[in-house]
């Protein structure tokens, strides 16, 4: 194809006037709308206003200038197609063979917004919604074979060499119109998102934009990518915006353990660490230092916490990397880490450092909507951002304000792990976890033995054992057996057909037991 006559009309004006330049050198002409054309004049690259091509003004501010049949007509005639090239030729419609657009700045403007936790509407993100810009890029797309569309600065010089070489291959522009309606559709998700108050729309579009390809996925074998959620989340506390201060590139296990690290700390109210292994906890403690809490979650199963993922909620000191660096650890997620803790994990140069930023407040924690892939589809829900409706005490022993922080502990563990999950803690630290078992009986027995092959250095009458389920029991056996290694007091949802036969095992064990109303399956 030949190029004759560009249009380019961009809000990003990266690269755009060396871009222009190289255009008009080799004689194509340039029409552009106010902005741009503002700064190609200024650099001396010739180019005519939009405005007397159509004949017509700017209007309404400018929410209309390139929607006349003069541009679209322009793109959109098949030049292949005599009746198409006759009627431009009558009309006085120039042939326009390069467009080059990208769109007002509608993501970072709702960025700034994205605190606010009313998602009201407001004139600055309304006016940054591009109208005439989608237009020109879906005309141009829709009319490849004859068109070339640029959405991306970073194409301009793979475009200019093309058009120098005479190289523009059908299945290059072909490229460029699947970028372009690929643009068009993250800026339209974007919109409709910002939009939506439903949280389970008849239609729905995702905005997602890669962040980096990764060196393999679950396994080597397979490839892998990792894609942000544009906009509002930008601005969020998460594994995906966190900023790497070092160590070798993140895989797809480290960013599914992290978030699942990060997670749970974000649980608790005073300092805490989480380790996790294979998307499941094998310890967490909360404590009133973080280096404390450290020690306490490594002490609940250290063979397993080897080569784990760490994270914290609070900054990591010099004395906690110190201890930290004994251990074999893949990555670590916390707000900050001190000066001289970064000297400290420096010398692990493999070792990823994760900061997070400030952990998020309340505002930002209400329910938001997760997603499932499935082949063909995807399930969708809120995410599981409840501990408990109630507590209710059911049996005739009856925990203390102390048993139910442990207790509560014990749940907020409880929600992170696979299901069938149960939890051991004395305090508020892990002894003992079995996860992903399908018998809860089962997940007893691994985190009973869990915590027998483990010194934890407790006071065990000062720190009496508490158990949590992540739902139901169907039978009695999880509280007989749990009466065995000394449980003093259960948390579980309750809601079986057979509780009674578990209140009454408790009651004559002489356990407490307390029930939620909440289930916590994590599949």
């Amino acid at each position: 194809m030949t190029v004759k006559l560009a249009l380019i009309s961009v809000s990003d004006k990266s690269g755009v006037v060396e871009f222009a330049r190289s255009l008009s050198d080799v004689g194509i002409k340039i029409i552009s709308s106010g902005g741009t054309a503002k700064a190609l004049s200024k650099e001396k690259v010739a180019c005519t206003e939009i405005s007397e091509i159509t004949g017509f003004p700017e209007i309404l501010d400018g929410r209309v200038k390139t929607l006349q049949p003069k541009i679209h007509g322009g793109i959109l005639a098949r030049r292949d197609t005599k009746s198409h090239m006759d009627e431009l030729k009558k009309l006085s419609i120039d042939p326009i063979d390069l467009v080059v657009v990208n769109l007002y700045p509608f993501e970072s403007t709702v960025s700034k917004y994205s605190g606010d936790p009313k998602k009201s509407i407001n004139d600055d993100i309304i006016e940054n919604i591009d109208i005439g810009g989608v237009a020109l890029i879906r005309a141009s797309a829709k009319n490849f074979r004859d068109v070339l569309i640029v959405v991306d600065p970073a194409d301009y010089g793979k475009v200019a060499q093309g058009i120098k070489e005479g190289s523009l291959a059908e299945d290059f522009r072909r490229e460029l119109a699947a970028k372009a309606f690929r643009h068009t559709a993250y800026y339209d998700s974007l919109i409709s998102g910002y939009f939506t108050l439903d949280k389970f729309p008849a239609e729905l579009a995702l905005p997602l934009k890669l962040r980096s390809r990764l060196r393999y996925g679950e396994n080597p074998h397979q490839a892998a990518a990792v894609y942000s959620t544009g906009a509002a989340s930008t601005n969020t506390s998460s594994v995906i915006n966190a900023k790497v201060l070092q160590g070798k590139e993140l895989s797809y296990n480290n960013y599914l353990d992290l978030e699942s690290a990060w997670k749970l700390t974000l649980e608790f109210e005073k300092p805490a660490c989480a380790i996790i292994k294979h998307n499941n906890s094998c310890g967490c403690a909360e404590s009133d230092s973080i280096g404390d809490a450290y020690l306490r979650a490594l002490s609940c199963d250290l063979a397993s916490a080897f080569g784990g993922v760490l994270a914290f909620n609070r900054e990591v000191d010099e004395k906690t990397a110190a201890e930290v660096v004994k251990l074999f650890t893949e990555c670590i997620a916390a707000p900050s880490f001190s000066q001289k803790a970064k000297s400290v994990f420096a010398a692990k140069k493999n070792l990823r450092l994760l900061e997070l930023g400030a952990i998020p407040g309340k505002a930002q924690g209400t329910p938001t909507v997760e997603y499932r892939t499935l082949e063909g589809g995807a399930l969708a829900q809120e995410r599981d951002s409840i501990l408990y409706s109630e507590l209710k005490s059911v049996t005739k022993a009856v925990p203390s304000e102390l048993d139910i922080e442990s207790l509560k502990f014990a749940m907020k563990v409880c929600k992170h792990v696979k299901s069938n999950a149960i939890i051991l803690v004395r305090g508020s630290q892990t002894v003992g976890i079995g996860a992903g078992q399908m018998s809860r009986i089962d997940s007893l027995k691994i985190a009973s033995e869990k915590m027998k092959q483990v010194k934890h250095g407790l006071d065990e009458a000062a720190n009496p054992l508490f158990l949590a389920s992540d739902a139901f029991f169907p039978f009695n056996d999880v509280v007989l057996e749990s009466s065995k290694i000394g449980v003093k007091a259960i948390i579980q949802p309750g809601g079986s057909i057979r509780d009674e036969d578990s209140i009454k095992a408790c009651d004559e064990n002489g356990m407490a037991m307390v029930f939620t109303g909440v289930r916590h399956f994590r599949h």
